[in-house]
């Protein structure tokens, strides 16, 4: 676990300082050869960010699709990656779930739970988001949302109890530094590294993160 966290310093990803959307999502999809798609951005409007979507109650400003033909843009090539992001710079970076990598979705409380008992456990994670709205993502195998729901019962719990949502085709996350209006911006609890190239299974996750949301949802 410590190689993971100690990695972090070479890896290319996440942002370097200075860097545009633009170079972060090329490189999301050259390096780790994940889908990216461009969703909405930030518009200031007298003194206030709004979300390019015009909804003035939208509920996660310049962070979600665009269009409703997102899954159809979504992209695995650096150049049309560049492409799509040179219409639109400040374009948030989305990416599709059920591809490349399923995503477990947790409370934040849980999650970091989850996280102290996984690196007691010695267990290889792959990259975690933390999202503004007070959520984590762990980023695993493709195929965890079939799978998740029969594992969580065999662990005693039921899956209804629990505040633990697997993402998988048909949906999608938002990559760092995406930005949540005023709330802030998506960040790695895990950054994607070298040593966390390869994902793991959910069955290697499930067990810790179901226990932490367990707890939570007794509290």
């Amino acid at each position: 676990m410590e190689e993971t966290i100690a990695g972090t310093e070479t890896a290319q990803i996440p942002k370097q300082r200075g860097e545009s959307l633009q170079d972060i999502a090329v490189r999301y999809a050259e390096e780790r050869h994940w889908d990216v798609f461009p969703g909405t951005w930030l518009e200031a409007a007298d003194g206030v960010q709004r979300c390019s979507c015009g909804e003035p109650s939208c509920a996660v400003p310049g962070a979600h699709p665009a269009r409703e033909d997102w899954a159809t843009q979504a992209t695995g090539s650096a150049t049309v990656a560049r492409r799509l992001w040179a219409k639109q710079p400040s374009a948030s970076i989305l990416l599709p779930t059920g591809r490349t990598f399923d995503a477990i979705d947790v409370p934040e409380t849980s999650g970091f739970l989850a996280l102290a008992r996984m690196r007691r456990m010695e267990l290889t994670l792959g990259p975690v988001t933390c999202t503004p709205d007070r959520r984590m993502q762990f980023f695993v195998l493709p195929g965890a949302a079939a799978k998740v729901p029969d594992l969580v019962r065999k662990l005693g719990w039921p899956l209804a109890s629990l505040d633990l949502v697997v993402m998988g085709e048909g949906t999608y996350v938002a990559a760092p530094p995406t930005r949540f209006g005023a709330r802030g911006a998506v960040q790695w609890a895990c950054r994607p590294t070298p040593a966390n190239r390869w994902l793991p299974d959910a069955e290697e996750l499930i067990s810790p993160l179901a226990y932490a949301c367990g707890r939570d949802a007794r509290r």
